[in-house]
């Protein structure tokens, strides 16, 4: 009865995050400048065939159609924009429906910030924010490490990727590091054995190749290694093909 109840739960939270709200669907052909931006910025996009580049499109396009963008000291640019949406897209590209009913705007800052989102003063390191209470709905970028994500190609970070996949991880309510949405049940023990092997390796510097940020917590271990994983996917296969497969599952990629 337990087991009935959770996966009716788990399938209502999924149903609810597509459909909670009616979003907005694009009626206009892409922006070709758009389409620049993505060709000369994000690799991930650049790997997809000519149909899947049309959905990854298409889902780009109805982000920044369905989201407020605000700026803090930035003139927000079109390339924000297309760069923010392209994070948002990447962990769940493969899910055809998904919607991000839980985010209504991104606000944009210059540079790091603290926790009480000051630009200036002291303990300014934060880069990127998903928001809760009364900031629930937002999520806080920095532009430039919003940019520099996605140009470099190798550093296994990118901001705005890992801020999305902490979005994700709460369709199902909590930022916890198990995914219940999108992680099948049969999963669900592999993934937090993984989890706790993986951190306590990470603790030992057993893994020099993985952002020891991931050894903060479950939730920030499926953030770093998710970023990782699309960042550097064959690199993350050859040192963690275990690791790997999990993430493959998770994100409703072929291994």
């Amino acid at each position: 009865m337990i087991a009935i109840v959770l996966v009716g739960t788990i399938a209502g939270l999924f149903s609810y995050q597509l459909y909670k709200k009616r979003w907005k669907t694009p009626k206009q052909a892409f922006n070709k400048t758009w389409r620049i931006i993505l060709d000369s910025k994000v690799p991930f996009y650049n790997e997809l065939n000519a149909k899947k580049k049309k959905h990854f499109e298409f889902k780009v396009q109805e982000f920044i159609l369905n989201m407020t963008f605000t700026g803090v000291q930035v003139d927000i640019q079109d390339e924000d924009k297309v760069l923010i949406a392209a994070s948002a897209i990447i962990p769940i590209f493969n899910f055809k429906d998904w919607r991000y009913n839980n985010l209504d705007e991104i606000i944009l800052y210059p540079n790091a910030f603290n926790k009480q989102f000051n630009l200036t003063g002291p303990d300014r390191r934060i880069l990127g924010m998903v928001g809760s209470g009364f900031m629930e709905g937002k999520m806080i970028l920095s532009r430039q490490a919003l940019h520099h994500g996605f140009q470099n190609e190798t550093d296994k970070h990118n901001t705005a990727i890992h801020e999305f996949i902490h979005l994700v991880d709460k369709a199902d309510g909590d930022i916890d590091g198990i995914p219940a949405i999108l992680l099948e049940k049969q999963y669900v023990l592999p993934w937090m054995q993984m989890v706790m092997n993986k951190i306590t390796e990470i603790r030992k510097r057993d893994h020099k190749d993985i952002n020891p940020y991931g050894a903060t917590n479950q939730a920030e271990f499926l953030a770093v290694v998710g970023t990782y994983f699309f960042e550097r996917p064959k690199l993350l296969k050859r040192k963690h093909p275990e690791l790997y497969k999990l993430l493959c599952e998770i994100f409703d990629t072929k291994p």
